[in-house]
């Protein structure tokens, strides 16, 4: 068995890489992401109706579905859901959110090294240890996306798009563990 403790440096090494890659795909490569959202005809009407709403998650229409009559619920059915999430002016940093994402890939790096240091001991073979470390990598990063589509009718292909972005995360890490793995 190998130790947590042992794999502190593929832990944090692929935590830089994975976040390299991820400003990569989400800031420098504009035709990648920025297709994935749409823009309202009536933005600024809705930015303004949105002026009082604190930050958050929302579902519109919020109502509790078992106690509307039947008429009730076609009546609703026949206007646009919607799933917001809200950020008020001001409240976005950019700074914690890129902290918080590393802190993310260290506790997913951590759980990858967990599992491979259980399964794999010292001394396995690169690829092996690639094998294993990129597929729980891959089910932390590739399927993290999938329900939302599932359930709030994302687009399946930017759902796709992710999981390409998840794979590449996941070989990141893989190639870092394989590469650093105890002899």
């Amino acid at each position: 068995m190998v130790t947590l403790s042992m794999l502190w440096l593929p832990i944090v090494l692929s935590a830089v890489f994975v976040f390299i890659a991820s400003n990569i795909l989400w800031m420098a490569l504009p035709f990648w992401h920025r297709p994935d959202y749409g823009r309202l005809e009536q933005e600024k009407t809705v930015q303004d109706a949105l002026v009082s709403a604190k930050s958050g998650q929302y579902i519109v229409p919020c109502v509790d579905w078992g106690k509307l009559s039947k008429e009730e619920r076609e009546a609703m059915q026949q206007k646009p859901a919607a799933f917001l999430l809200v950020r008020n002016p001001g409240r976005f940093e950019l700074g914690k959110s890129l902290a918080l994402w590393f802190v993310f890939l260290l506790v997913v790096g951590t759980f990858v090294a967990y599992l491979t240091g259980h399964t794999m001991a010292a001394g396995t073979h690169y690829r092996a240890i690639f094998r294993v470390a990129g597929t729980a990598a891959f089910l932390a990063f590739g399927f993290a996306h999938v329900s939302d589509s599932c359930w709030y009718s994302k687009p399946w292909l930017v759902t796709f798009k992710e999981m390409i972005d998840g794979l590449v995360y996941a070989l990141l890490m893989a190639g870092t563990f394989g590469w650093l793995w105890p002899r």
